[in-house]
C-alpha cells in the first residue's frame, strides 16, 4: 500500500473515532428500575443500585418521586404528584441530581409551588439558577450577633416582643387566633425597608392562601414577596418539601447580602405530613424516631436562619415559624420543641381573642431571648415601664374580681392597665411605623389617655397618629435612624400629644 493511501487511511480512522466518540454520539448509561408497590403517596423501587439521598426519580407517568429510603435491597420513594396510571412493573429512572429550587431575583412577585413551578399564571420562571432545597446550615464562625430590629409594625410586638433580623422568632396559638394576620401584616409593613419576604404556605386551604396573596397584591406587598404554596390538596411530598424550598430561597437572598424574612405557616401541618410519610414507608414509630425525628425535622430547618459576619456577606434570614396548639396546650411535643429551638415566641390567646384584644398576643406567656439588643434605642425608655405596668394590671385584675375593696393607687394601676390594653390592640393590616409607635406608648406611660374613657382611648390613639404624621420630620428620622431624642424633644412631643389628646376630648364633648 502507497504512503499516501496509507496517510488517508489514518486521517479517516482518526475523524470517525472522533465523530463516535462525540457528544452527539455518545453512548449514555441510564440505570432503570422497576416499581413494585405503590400505596398513598409512597413507592417502593428496585434496580436502581446508585441512587443517592433525596435524588429525583422520574416515573413512567412524568411524575418525579424522591429517594426517601436507602435500603439494600429497595428504594422507599415519596411521590411528588399523583400516581394515576402507576402499576407494579412501572419504569423508574435516576434524574441524576438531587431535588432542588429555583432562585434568584426573577421569583420576586411570583407565586410557585414546592418544586419551582409557577401557580400565577404569569408565564415561565426567568431564573437561571438552582440550590437544593436542602442545605447545611451556616457554621457558627461565619454568624454575627443578631443586632438590627425587624418592625413588624406591631406595636405589642416591637415594643414588648422584639424581633431582630437573623432572628428565629415562634408564632403559635389555637386555629382562629389571628397568627396568619401578624405574619402578612409584618410582610406588609416591610414595604420601605430593603427586606425579600418569602411566605410559605403549607397544608392551607387554598381559599385562605388566595385571600393571603390577594391582601398582599392590594398593599403592593407582592412586588417583594415570594409565595411558596403546598394547599392542603397537595400530595404529603410536596407538603414535606416546601418549607426546605422556601429556606433555600431566603438564602440566596442572605448571600448576596441581603435581608430576607422566611415564614412558614404552618410547622404543624408539615409534621403530620412527614409523619404519615414515614409510617407508610414503616418506619420505626418508636421512642428514637417519634417525636424525635420531628425535633430533627425542624431544627435542620429552622438553624439555617441567622445573621452573617460582614466578611461572609453581612446578610440575614429570618424566620417566623407558625404552629397550631389543641386547647392552649403549650406542653405539646411539637409547641415543646419548636420553643426550644427558636429564640422566643410570641403566643396568642383565645381568651383574649374571643374578648377583642387584637391582636391577641398574650404579653405573659411570650417572650424574646434577643430582648432590646435587637430593638431600637427609642423603645428602651417606654418598653420597661410598659411591661411592668401590663403585668401589675393583670394580677390586680384577677383579684378585683372577687369584689374586694380597693385603694386608691390599686385602682389607678388597674384603670391604666386597661388603657395600656386599649392602646395595644390594633386593626389588621394597619402596620404603624417606629415612631407613631413610640409618642403613643410614651403618651400611655405619661398617663396622658389616663382622662379619656375606656372605649375612646383606641380612637384617641388612632387621631394621635395621624396628627404625628405631619410633624416632627427630624425626629421622626431620628428615631428611625436609631437615635436617642432629646429631653427637650421629648418634652415637646408629650406637650403635642397631650394637647392633641385634649382637643380630641373636647370634640367628644361638643358631640355629646
Amino acid at each position: 500500500m502507497s504512503e499516501f493511501f496509507r496517510r488517508h487511511l489514518q486521517q479517516a480512522s482518526q475523524h470517525i473515532d472522533r465523530v463516535l466518540t462525540s457528544e452527539h454520539f455518545a453512548l449514555k448509561q441510564r440505570e432503570v428500575g422497576r416499581l413494585i408497590e405503590l400505596s398513598s403517596g409512597v413507592a417502593r423501587v428496585q434496580g436502581l443500585p446508585n441512587t443517592r439521598a433525596m435524588e429525583l426519580l422520574r416515573f413512567e407517568n412524568g411524575v418525579m418521586g424522591i429517594a426517601f429510603n436507602l435500603d439494600p435491597d429497595e428504594i422507599g420513594v415519596v411521590l411528588l404528584g399523583e400516581e394515576t396510571e402507576l402499576s407494579a412493573g412501572s419504569r423508574v429512572e435516576r434524574s441524576g441530581r438531587v431535588i432542588d429550587v429555583p432562585v434568584g431575583e426573577a421569583l420576586l412577585g411570583r407565586v410557585i409551588d414546592a418544586l419551582g413551578r409557577p401557580q400565577d399564571n404569569a408565564g415561565p420562571l426567568r431564573s437561571g439558577s438552582r440550590w437544593p432545597i436542602e442545605r447545611e446550615a451556616r457554621p457558627i464562625i461565619e454568624r454575627a450577633p443578631v443586632s438590627a430590629p425587624l418592625q413588624t409594625g406591631i406595636k405589642v410586638i416591637d415594643a414588648l416582643i422584639p424581633i431582630g433580623r437573623g432572628q428565629r422568632q415562634l408564632l403559635l396559638g389555637d386555629r382562629q387566633t389571628g397568627k396568619t394576620a401578624i405574619a402578612i401584616d409584618t410582610i406588609l409593613n416591610q414595604h420601605d425597608k430593603d427586606m425579600v419576604c418569602i411566605y410559605c404556605a403549607i397544608g392551607q386551604r387554598g381559599a385562605a392562601v388566595a385571600k393571603a396573596i390577594q391582601r398582599l397584591r392590594e398593599h403592593g406587598a407582592l412586588k417583594y414577596t415570594v409565595v411558596v404554596v403546598a394547599a392542603g390538596e397537595t400530595t404529603p411530598g410536596q407538603l414535606y418539601i416546601a418549607p426546605y424550598a422556601a429556606a433555600s430561597i431566603g438564602e440566596w437572598f442572605m448571600q448576596q447580602g441581603r435581608d430576607a424574612l422566611v415564614i412558614y405557616d404552618d410547622l404543624t401541618h408539615h409534621a403530620h405530613a412527614y409523619r404519615e410519610l414515614s409510617l407508610l414507608l414503616r418506619r420505626p414509630p418508636g421512642r428514637e424516631a417519634y417525636p424525635g425525628d420531628i425535633f430533627y425535622l425542624h431544627s435542620r430547618l429552622l438553624e439555617r436562619a441567622t445573621h452573617l459576619k460582614n466578611e461572609y456577606g453581612g446578610g440575614s434570614l429570618t424566620a417566623l415559624p407558625i404552629i397550631e396548639t389543641q386547647a392552649q396546650n403549650l406542653s405539646a411535643y411539637i409547641p415543646t420543641n419548636l420553643i426550644s429551638i427558636t429564640d422566643g415566641q410570641v403566643y396568642l390567646s383565645p381568651v383574649l381573642f374571643q374578648k377583642g384584644g387584637l391582636p391577641a398576643v398574650d404579653v405573659g406567656k411570650s417572650v424574646s431571648r434577643v430582648g432590646g439588643k435587637a430593638q431600637l434605642p427609642g423603645y428602651l425608655d417606654i418598653s420597661g415601664p410598659l411591661r411592668l405596668a401590663y403585668s401589675q394590671f393583670e394580677e390586680l385584675e384577677t383579684f378585683a374580681r372577687f369584689g374586694t375593696r380597693l385603694d386608691d393607687a390599686t385602682r389607678h394601676s388597674i384603670e391604666r392597665g386597661r388603657r395600656v390594653r386599649e392602646i395595644l390592640k390594633q386593626d389588621e393590616g394597619r402596620p404603624l411605623g417606629v415612631f407613631d409607635q413610640i409618642v403613643v406608648l410614651q403618651a400611655v406611660n405619661a398617663g396622658l389617655f389616663d382622662p379619656l374613657p375606656l372605649d375612646a382611648v383606641k380612637k384617641a390613639g388612632l387621631r394621635l397618629c395621624d396628627e404625628l404624621s405631619r410633624r416632627f420630620a427630624e425626629q421622626r428620622r431620628k428615631i428611625r435612624d436609631g437615635e436617642r431624642l432629646s429631653e427637650r424633644e421629648k418634652s415637646a412631643l408629650m406637650h403635642f400629644a397631650r394637647s392633641t389628646l385634649d382637643a380630641f376630648t373636647e370634640e367628644g364633648h361638643e358631640n355629646a
